[in-house]
């Protein structure tokens, strides 16, 4: 007979991860794209919907995560993100509710919703300029900075993991929040570092291990193997033709 396992599996010498007993790991997803990301337009907080190819993303995903079992599962309540959790819970273990939450919202951009990056350029030089000398601090007009958007998400993870200490947990958010994730399971000197540098692709799955006493880490980042088969298809205009 094969021996039980008597102790959980010990990390590689060098690593120290957090206790799973009370640490919540979460799957983080961003939303499916939205019609302004395909039209290249800023959108922050606006409630913009899923474009055609960004419904197509989250069928993928949801195969992708079909059969799962999640202890809870949260969005944002803006819609791109709703229409994502939604699309994808009714596939998981059980079919949870999907629990919103404003605090998961994308970083607030203010004045430059709507604009594209050649807009922003000719509209608000000073601040373009600005945010080449502090790209964290640096707030948008009338909006948050990454630095503000980091506080915001860091305290909106904390209140979750609380509530679900040792659990599995599926957050629906934005690609600002899934960088401030990723930043908590690095520590927060790594995320004002890194946070420009990393590419998160609409509906990509990043997984982090969070602990009660500020520890983390990354355990995936930005997996989008599901949507293998469906750019293969869109190369070829084989999906697209037929929304």
């Amino acid at each position: 007979m094969a021996n039980k396992r008597t102790k959980p599996p010990r990390a590689p010498f060098g690593f120290r991860l957090p206790d799973r007993a009370v640490a919540t790991e979460f799957w983080v997803v961003r939303h499916g794209e939205s019609t302004w990301n395909a039209s290249g337009r800023y959108q922050g907080q606006a409630d913009v919907p899923l474009s055609r190819l960004g419904r197509l993303q989250v069928v993928c995903l949801a195969e992708r995560l079909m059969g799962q079992s999640f202890g809870a599962v949260y969005s944002s309540d803006l819609l791109r993100a709703r229409e994502t959790a939604e699309t994808v819970a009714a596939r998981l273990s059980a079919a949870p509710a999907v629990q919103l939450d404003p605090a998961l919202r994308e970083i607030h951009v203010g004045h430059l919703a709507g604009l594209t990056s050649t807009e922003i350029a000719g509209q608000y030089p000073d601040y373009v300029e600005a945010l080449r000398q502090d790209a964290w601090r640096t707030r948008r007009p009338g909006g948050e900075s990454m630095e503000d958007l980091f506080a915001r998400g860091r305290a909106a993870f904390e209140a979750l993991r609380q509530r679900h200490p040792g659990e599995r947990v599926l957050v629906f958010t934005h690609g600002g929040m899934v960088r401030v994730a990723v930043g908590l399971a690095l520590g927060c000197e790594a995320a004002r570092q890194s946070w420009a540098h990393l590419s998160v692709t609409n509906s990509g799955i990043s997984r982090v291990l969070l602990g009660p006493d500020g520890s983390g880490t990354l355990l995936g980042f930005n997996d989008d193997a599901h949507l293998e088969d469906l750019l293969r298809a869109t190369e070829t205009d084989d999906v697209l033709g037929e929304i």
